[in-house]
């Protein structure tokens, strides 16, 4: 028999021990154990465009990507990477020195903050933030510092951001449009955000994985804004603009001095992925215009059709710029703590949700919060709406 280990020393390091399981995976296990429509975690239930979809079987038939690819990424796909920024953006970047292909956004943001933080340096982040955020700051040894979006807008406060700058702080993490809240900040905003930056000689990482999917206005970088190339690490990912989300498919386009110290930070994460994959969504972002187009209507059209929905629930409903989240209030309904209710959702009407105040560290600013995706099929949108109704 094997001696159990003793030891009065927990095995999880400590930094990660207040994070435990992400909520995407008990609410997932909730909804396949309950038989719910799952509105929780952000994946949409078809799939992205059958053309790229063979693209990706072509690249596996014809021997390429099977074996390792290149560390920073296939040439093939950084190249497109790099007229995909300068075709939406005017951005030039070169394809060989200033972009990194990763594991999808969520590696890019791991890698990026591994490598360009000090144990002790500062982060300043939009609360809500997406979980990976807190969890990859805690493992760079650095401390988050938020900036509460409040409902009902979800602005950032700029004089409270400025005010949150130290001589501690080593860099902004960013994400618009926002996860959770659909937040997309505005000309003005990016330009305060810019303005400091260069002010206080901030780093900054964005988080723009959400940039095709903006119903009002469009989307800026922030690297497109005076002074701030030099500084910015710019991420994205293929998952939510073509809808293949377990490819895994990310990216960061940077000066080359910031993707050396990434890549060197990536290189002994997944060190390569998603060989075939690669040679597909280099196809994939030169897809034209009428696509990017018409990906966004439909899943304006959807979030609308959610919204109405929920709001006929008696949820206070928050309208989103852009992503394909919905966030609400449910205290209208007399109900106070966002975390039971979307636990005991399953049960009273077979939908699940994903409670915000897992993205705060104020959870009481996020308490009576609650995110809905809508980027599933709109007869799947339609029942949701109806098992809703018995709220």
């Amino acid at each position: 028999m094997t001696a159990p280990v003793s030891s009065d020393r927990p095995f999880l390091n400590r930094r990660l021990a207040a994070f435990g399981t992400t909520i995407f995976a008990e609410m997932s296990a909730l909804a396949a154990r309950t038989g719910s429509i799952n509105l929780g975690q952000g994946f949409p239930d078809t799939d992205g465009p059958a053309e790229i979809a063979e693209a990706a079987v072509r690249a596996i038939r014809d021997g390429r990507g099977n074996q390792y690819p290149p560390g920073p990424g296939v040439p093939e796909l950084r190249t497109a990477i790099a007229a995909h920024q300068q075709r939406f953006y005017g951005l030039g970047y070169d394809p060989d020195t200033e972009v990194l292909v990763t594991a999808g956004a969520t590696e890019a943001i791991a890698a990026a903050l591994l490598a360009l933080l000090e144990p002790g340096d500062e982060v300043i982040a939009l609360e809500p933030f997406y979980d990976s955020y807190a969890a990859c700051i805690a493992m760079a040894g650095g401390v988050r510092v938020p900036l509460t979006l409040r409902a009902p807008d979800f602005r950032p406060d700029l004089d409270a951001l400025r005010d949150a700058v130290t001589p501690r702080t080593r860099l902004l993490l960013l994400n618009t449009p926002h996860n959770p809240t659909g937040t997309v900040l505005t000309a003005d905003e990016l330009a305060a955000v810019a303005e400091l930056a260069v002010e206080r000689d901030l780093l900054v990482v964005t988080d723009e994985v959400y940039e095709h999917l903006v119903f009002e206005g469009g989307h800026i970088p922030l690297a497109s804004l005076p002074g701030m190339r030099e500084r910015t690490v710019t991420i994205s990912s293929a998952g939510k603009t073509f809808s293949f989300t377990g490819w895994k498919v990310g990216w960061i386009t940077a000066p080359p001095a910031l993707v050396s110290a990434v890549r060197s930070a990536k290189q002994f994460l997944t060190y390569v992925s998603s060989g075939p994959f690669q040679y597909a969504v280099a196809e994939a972002l030169t897809l034209p215009d009428s696509y990017y187009d018409t990906f966004r209507a439909d899943l304006a059209a959807k979030r609308d059709l959610l919204t109405e929905g929920l709001t006929a629930a008696g949820l206070r409903v928050f309208r989103p710029q852009g992503t394909y989240f919905i966030t609400t209030d449910i205290s209208p309904l007399g109900e106070k703590d966002g975390l039971a209710f979307c636990r005991a959702l399953p049960e009273r009407c077979g939908v699940v949700a994903i409670p915000n105040q897992v993205f705060y560290d104020d959870q009481e600013a996020g308490a009576t919060q609650v995110r809905w995706a809508f980027c599933k099929r709109t007869e799947v949108l339609r029942e949701a709406v109806e098992r809703l109704g018995a709220l």
